[in-house]
């Protein structure tokens, strides 16, 4: 059942309201799900944004791509490309990283009560389970960080469900550790053969191995033409199903991988997401 005229035009109102104060918008439709990509991005085919996890070089007009598709252009909001999505859209949404917020997303009474007591007080806003807390300041999300708690703010979307009531302040620690799993497994190389997660020897036997593998790796991101945001992630994701459960890799090597990402334009930031990600995906 699509929604009367004066509500979608309410919704644009809101999304064109919040890009004027700097907060990347985007239209949802039914299921609080954006809308899917056009047929030219059907699959990742233009090669940007792959997964909807790293922001790629398509430039489509229409709101594909979900988070990454957030803008504050008014121009891109009101275009007939975004114009026939807000027609269908039942409510709006935000890439909070992309406005410098993070929102700590609480589902359960139990919840809220653990903020109450953990977290600084700030901007809080009722949701239909629970609260959204909001600060300020950008930095890595992730769902179910505890019992009925989520991190929307880089790379994730949330639904505005209005201005809340409070102060908002500034990301705390406590929030920022909340994402935090424990020691990186990348490793020094102490012996020859270093012990593999859970027990065992490293399976490469020799440096050569793995120096072989790391300077492939190089190569392949340093000969990508295009997709390279694709390439590095994929890069990174393969040396990872590798070397990343046996304490093989050291600094040194993912420094390397990291030097020949920015040489091809990635900024740290980037590299740092598509190696955290990769790592999530791994299970590492």
């Amino acid at each position: 059942m699509t929604q009367p005229t004066d509500v979608r035009r309410e919704h644009l109102t809101v999304a064109l309201a919040l890009a004027a104060t700097g907060v990347p918008v985007l239209p949802l439709r039914a299921g609080k799900v954006p809308f899917g990509n056009c047929r030219t991005c059907a699959k990742n085919a233009c090669g940007g944004r792959p997964n909807m996890k790293h922001p790629g070089p398509c430039h489509c007009p229409a709101p594909c791509h979900a988070w990454a598709a957030a803008t504050t252009d008014p121009h891109v909001l009101t275009s007939p490309a975004w114009t026939a999505a807000w027609r269908t859209a039942v409510s709006v949404a935000y890439h909070p990283g992309g406005g410098d917020l993070t929102v700590v997303d609480l589902d359960t009474a139990d919840a809220i009560a653990w903020a109450r007591a953990t977290l600084p007080a700030t901007q809080t806003v009722p949701t239909t389970r629970g609260e959204h807390w909001i600060y300020q300041g950008v930095m890595q999300s992730a769902n179910a960080v505890r019992p009925g708690v989520d991190v929307k703010s880089s790379m994730q979307y949330a639904r505005w469900l209005g201005p809340g009531t409070g102060t908002m302040t500034a990301l705390p620690d406590v929030v920022r550790a909340l994402t935090v799993k424990g020691p990186s497994p990348v490793r020094p190389v102490a012996v020859a053969e270093p012990a593999r997660v859970g027990g065992g020897k490293c399976p490469h036997r020799t440096s050569t191995y793995l120096e072989r593998g790391v300077a492939m790796a190089e190569q392949r991101i340093t000969k990508a033409r295009a997709a390279v945001h694709a390439t590095v992630y994929r890069t990174f994701l393969a040396v990872l199903s590798t070397h990343g459960r046996c304490g093989c890799l050291t600094d040194t090597h993912v420094n390397r991988l990291f030097i020949a990402a920015q040489a091809k334009g990635e900024t740290l930031r980037h590299c740092t997401d598509a190696w955290t990600n990769a790592l999530t995906t791994l299970g590492l």
